[in-house]
């Protein structure tokens, strides 16, 4: 049978585009399907990764310039500037990196289609238009790459004018004085950090009594008091009574009882950001009869390959679930296309790191201390503190941590976990010693440039070394070879 094109896909976001590009050098005929009838790029470029980290790259300066020269008047940040400032530079990056989208599809003769896609059956895709055409396309292969949106909260009416989600907060007309943030996830700390910098009195109210689990314990610690030094108050446990507007006193009220108290507390608040979770975008996206199979909360299954229940359907992104990222679902789309293809392609060979772009960013790879010792695996550990590192100096950046954990009987890097100024970029570094087996020799006996903030890579390497040579001289041997 002869198909319009070798591979459909269903949006275009990070996974989508990835794809695309990657079936492209393999010579196939592509066709993007985007139900977004003015840009491209889904939430990775509109709503969510991109428009949000460059918010966050305007709080930093303006938080950088004030802290440095402040203000004659005493003025907090957001009586200075204005939102509309800040919406404008996330602007102008979109508007550079919708462009760059554009002419790489273009440029590799990716065709693309523009209205809402459903699949017919395995090899049929319909596409419905804005003014309601419906088009009829078929594929050797499809790939589901749609994505997730904010997920509805049963208690919480959010009405995207005073009580925001994460799409809507990033078009805010003003900063607020005070802001409310109802979560406990990645994204809730990195708002809770961008709008402190700003000036905004922030409270975060958390369901649980663990806030982001995973982190190393010391890098944890370093954040709270970072977080204490910016009086970012966080309520743990917090159960939410109710979020309503308070017409006499012109405000925002959040009512919370704290796990196991009967008091009711309330806020006073301008704004409300609520933080739920993630809902995939897979309703009504394949017709009856079509058994694509999903789990219990609607992200598709895949296996190994990318492959569905169905053969010649794959899906990557955050349509299938964790780990969710932008990082990650360009990784899955290429692999994805790739499998389609039967083309060979080694996959990661080490741990994902994660990346959180929260002021300061924080970043991690491999096992934690805890975690190794949990493991039974004898471990040393080299730090590096940002006021220790010249470059942190010279930018007054001197918040952070750079921390190593390496086995202790071969010095193998098994663990780098980072807060601090360009930790997102400084985690690939770790990432790519990690990768190729790198001991702490690879820190020690290669140059890195100096003032960098890879420094402080050298100075905790050395810090491990300085460890292992006080243990013994059964260590010593170690270093000697």
């Amino acid at each position: 049978m002869a198909f319009d094109y070798d591979v459909i896909i269903l949006g275009s976001g990070p996974a989508g585009f990835s794809c695309a590009m990657q079936s492209t050098k393999f010579d196939k005929k592509v066709l993007i399907v985007e139900e977004n009838d003015s840009h491209l790029g889904g939430t990775w470029l509109n709503k969510g990764t991109v428009p949000s980290k460059a918010l966050k790259e305007a709080a930093a300066l303006i938080q950088k310039f004030h802290s440095q020269f402040g203000d004659e008047k005493g003025r907090k940040p957001f009586e200075k500037f204005r939102m509309e400032d800040l919406l404008q530079y996330k602007r102008t990056i979109l508007d550079s990196k919708n462009k760059k989208v554009k002419t790489d599809l273009i440029k590799n003769e990716v065709e693309t289609a523009r209205g809402r896609g459903v699949l017919l059956d395995k090899n049929t895709v319909e596409v419905t238009n804005q003014l309601g055409t419906s088009t009829k396309y078929t594929a050797k292969n499809i790939l589901i790459s749609t994505g997730s949106s904010p997920k509805p909260s049963k208690q919480i009416d959010v009405g995207h004018s005073h009580i925001l989600d994460y799409d809507s907060i990033l078009d805010l007309t003003h900063i607020p004085r005070r802001l409310t943030i109802i979560g406990s996830g990645i994204i809730a700390f990195e708002y809770a950090t961008i709008f402190s910098a700003l000036g905004t009195r922030i409270t975060l109210l958390s369901d649980t009594d663990d806030l982001l689990p995973f982190l190393d314990k010391e890098i944890k610690e370093i954040l709270l008091k970072i977080l204490k030094k910016k009086n970012i108050q966080i309520i743990k446990e917090a159960e939410i009574d109710g979020v309503g507007k308070n017409d006499l006193r012109t405000c925002m009220e959040v009512g919370f009882r704290v796990k196991n108290s009967d008091r009711l507390q309330i806020i006073e608040t301008d704004q409300v950001l609520h933080i739920g979770g993630k809902s995939p975008n897979t309703k009504k996206l394949w017709k009856k009869g079509l058994s694509v199979k999903i789990d219990s909360a609607g992200y598709i299954k895949i296996d190994e390959n990318y492959k569905t229940s169905v053969p010649n359907i794959y899906a990557a992104g955050d349509v299938v679930g964790e780990p969710s990222s932008a990082a990650v679902s360009f990784v899955q789309g290429r692999l994805a296309a790739c499998s389609m293809f039967d083309m060979t392609s080694d996959k990661p060979t080490v741990d994902i790191p994660y990346g959180i772009y929260s002021i300061p960013e924080i970043a991690g790879i491999g096992l934690t201390e805890l975690k190794a010792q949990e493991m039974g695996i004898d471990v040393t550990i080299g730090r590096a503190f940002y006021e220790n590192v010249t470059q942190a100096d010279i930018k007054h950046e001197t918040d952070g941590l750079l921390k190593l954990v390496f086995r202790t009987d071969n010095l193998q890097l098994l663990g780098v976990h980072i807060i601090g100024y360009h930790a997102t970029d400084l985690i690939h570094l770790g990432q790519s010693a990690m990768a190729n087996g790198n001991t702490i020799k690879y820190f020690i006996e290669n140059v890195l440039n100096y003032p960098t903030y890879s420094e402080a890579y050298r100075i905790a390497a050395f810090n491990v070394f300085n460890r292992v040579y006080k243990a013994g001289v059964k260590y010593k041997k170690i270093l000697e070879k």
